[in-house]
């Protein structure tokens, strides 16, 4: 684990929690009761009111009825939202791994309706970005070594979710891999690494589920019963990675003459200018 010194990472030598344990070496964990009942109605109501208000964002080719399962940019449209990304339970579990100067690098709310599972690509076993340390076939990670953290991703749950639901299903140990899940087994529920399969992230409303961005993870199916999911994600990241809650497109540090010099796509994103990927929607 990590703090920031003057001025630069170094090892961390205070305790951590339990969950920050659990985060760094399973690549996953639950903070159990994190919201209080009244802090869970206002986050959920607000976000239900955005749902209501604004139309779906166009970030990507998704059909109309999936792109209306999300809300980008979440803590510039909701306060109760802002509230939680700096919630001080969340920050003390996540603050030892990627460093207390870590910021919010995207903020999507999603509403799952019932029975409607959706063609998201998370129904598919992927990693939120990187590998960031990428390995070779047959090379291991050292086990003396505790593995970097990046980044991570956090649900709030407004919602319970059961395993009905189609809760997010994460395989312990697999962001010290340094790969993608193997390919052609996108939906293989018996994907295991190096022999431990699928744990469903269970909760309840007002829980918050967390993820090493690094960790083999995706929507498991939905069954009899579904109730659909409803939470807040934040993804957080280390100080030097770039934010993400708007498209490079909408927030970039470019003058309309430098965007427009830019003739060809490798030269749009060498300034900077991307279009929509990890993170972005």
């Amino acid at each position: 684990m990590i703090r920031r010194g003057h001025p630069y990472l170094k090892p961390r030598t205070e305790p951590a929690s339990a969950e920050s344990c659990q985060l760094e070496a399973e690549g996953y964990t639950i903070i159990r009761g994190l919201l209080s009942a009244d802090k869970l109605a206002e986050l959920r109501d607000e976000i239900a009111q955005v749902f209501d208000r604004d139309p779906a964002d166009h970030r990507n080719e998704l059909p109309p009825e999936d792109r209306d399962m999300f809300r980008y940019a979440m803590l510039n449209r909701s306060a109760a939202a802002q509230r939680t990304v700096a919630h001080p339970g969340l920050l003390d579990v996540i603050e030892p791994l990627l460093g207390e100067d870590c910021h919010v690098i995207a903020n999507t709310a999603w509403r799952n309706p019932a029975g409607q599972p959706g063609s998201h690509g998370g129904q598919n076993w992927h990693i939120d970005a990187g590998p960031h340390v990428p390995l070779p076939e047959g090379v291991r990670w050292p086990a003396d070594i505790p593995h970097p953290v990046f980044a991570l991703g956090v649900h709030i749950y407004l919602q319970d979710c059961e395993m009905e639901d189609g809760p997010t299903g994460v395989i312990p140990g697999s962001h010290l891999s340094g790969r993608p899940p193997p390919p052609g087994r996108h939906l293989d529920a018996d994907l295991e690494f190096e022999g431990r399969g699928v744990v469903p992230l269970i909760a309840k409303a007002g829980d918050a589920g967390l993820f090493v961005s690094d960790v083999w993870h995706r929507r498991m199916p939905t069954q009899p019963g579904d109730h659909g999911r409803f939470f807040l994600q934040i993804h957080y990241g280390r100080r030097d990675i770039a934010q993400r809650i708007l498209t490079t497109a909408e927030s970039n540090q470019l003058s309309p003459e430098a965007i427009a010099r830019a003739g060809s796509e490798r030269e749009r994103r060498v300034i900077g200018l991307h279009p929509p990927f990890f993170y972005d929607g």
